[in-house]
């Protein structure tokens, strides 16, 4: 292609990273975005199954050695004994089924080690070689900066479920689900951008783009409504669909004063508000998807295949969420629908991105 061609020239008389260059950054990113997905499903298993509070101390860099005796097991299964959760497990509850939550809380604490040793040492790397762009470079360290506070505010939501309570709170655990979504997106769009560098042109396309973005912010919306769903129970409460109860709007909605509380800790209003925008977020991007169908013949390959993807993937989500709903949150299916959200959030995010070269011309 002529563009990169021009690339190729200015990297060779301006120190610009070449095409091939930018492509490898691109892919590290990519490959960063995957074990974020594999993250995302190893922090909704150990949450859904109350492992994230079997170990209680957290050293970064320490820590990262499992209990390597009998005697540390122990020690380990003493302490978890103190904690409120404990006196909620079932009878028989002993050191093997202690171990079983704290390898998986275990594995979720080493899987963030290693995402950020791989987006460590490639970001040194390639800095150092001048493969990334100058611009980029101070983003990519921020990211990386944000990532190990990530880790901070995991270890201040786990930390808030050993004393009063028997699971963590719920506004820390949406804390570290937002910061989740910042990353994730973030270096979603900075790799598709490496990879993509210019945007083709996508002319009539500006209330399509507008439309995608609006599915964009719905679905983190809605993601973020979960996890409030997820902290507080609100899943437990009404198990039915499409009524809650026999209603639309569940009984008890707006018991609390100011209004503006149900939103927050009244579990009947929380689940109705996730289920609200997760309707909102599944018609306006089956709207975005039968918009782009229509103008098939009028849009490029990628944003034509992008909208399918986008449409597809929020049917399979809302299929998952009333299965995961109608099961009484089994824990297979959450872990499923926590992932699938974090695909859809990629899909409208690739959506977006290849209309970015949107004209508001040609197509009416």
């Amino acid at each position: 292609m002529p563009f990169d061609i021009a690339i190729a020239r200015e990297g060779r008389h301006a120190g610009v990273p070449s095409v091939r260059s930018r492509h490898a950054v691109s892919i590290w990113l990519f490959t960063i975005c995957v074990m974020l997905l594999v993250m995302i499903a190893l922090g909704g298993a150990t949450r859904l199954t109350g492992s994230g509070l079997s170990i209680m101390v957290w050293h970064p860099i320490t820590g990262i050695l499992p209990p390597l005796s009998h005697a540390q097991w122990e020690h380990l299964f003493a302490v978890y004994k103190t904690i409120p959760q404990y006196k909620l497990q079932p009878p028989g509850f002993g050191l093997a089924s202690f171990q079983r939550i704290f390898w998986l809380e275990w594995i979720h604490r080493f899987w963030g080690r290693m995402i950020g040793i791989a987006f460590l040492l490639p970001l040194i790397y390639f800095g150092v070689t001048g493969r990334i762009r100058r611009r980029l470079l101070p983003g990519l360290i921020v990211i990386f900066l944000l990532g190990v506070l990530q880790g901070f505010v995991g270890w201040f939501m786990v930390s808030s479920g050993f004393f009063d309570s028997d699971h963590v709170q719920t506004v820390r655990l949406v804390a570290h689900l937002s910061m989740a979504l910042v990353l994730y997106g973030a270096i979603l769009w900075v790799a598709m951008s490496e990879w993509v560098p210019y945007a083709p042109p996508v002319p009539g396309a500006v209330g399509l783009r507008r439309l995608v973005a609006a599915v964009v912010t719905l679905t983190a919306l809605t993601i973020v409504a979960g996890g409030f769903t997820a902290g507080s129970r609100a899943g437990y409460v009404f198990n039915t669909f499409p009524l809650m109860a026999g209603h639309v709007v569940p009984p008890g909605y707006g018991t609390l004063h100011p209004f503006w509380l149900n939103w927050f800790h009244n579990r009947a209003a929380i689940q109705f508000d996730h289920r609200l925008l997760a309707t909102a977020t599944a018609l306006t991007a089956l709207t975005a998807a039968f918009w782009g169908s229509r103008r098939a013949t009028m849009l490029p390959q990628g944003p034509r295949d992008a909208m399918l993807a986008l449409g597809v993937t929020v049917v399979v989500q809302y299929v998952l969420g009333i299965a995961t709903l109608l099961s009484v949150v089994a824990v297979d299916l959450a872990v499923l629908h926590q992932v699938v959200a974090a695909l859809l959030l990629s899909a409208g995010l690739i959506a977006l991105h290849s209309l970015r070269g949107a004209r508001p011309d040609t197509i009416s």
